[in-house]
């Protein structure tokens, strides 16, 4: 466990019941949205890489039309 982990849960021990369970909440809700984050994006590398070959096929192939935008 980190320092800095362990100084928080230090102070989180300290708190009332409710208060505690209301930071476990968060903290959980923060690690399945990293979870859901992290599944999504490993399942998209297929298709990415799909999607970048086409526009690679397209941009060789002339099929791509300059819109005007500046950088």
């Amino acid at each position: 466990m980190t320092q800095l982990l362990e100084k928080v849960l230090t102070k989180v021990y300290k708190l009332p019941p409710e208060k505690q369970d209301a930071i476990a909440a968060v903290i959980l809700e923060e690690l399945e949205a990293e979870q859901r984050w992290d599944k999504a994006f490993a399942e998209s590398q297929d298709k990415l890489a799909q999607l970048a070959r086409k526009v690679r096929a397209d941009i060789k192939a002339g099929r791509i039309k300059k819109m005007g935008i500046k950088d």
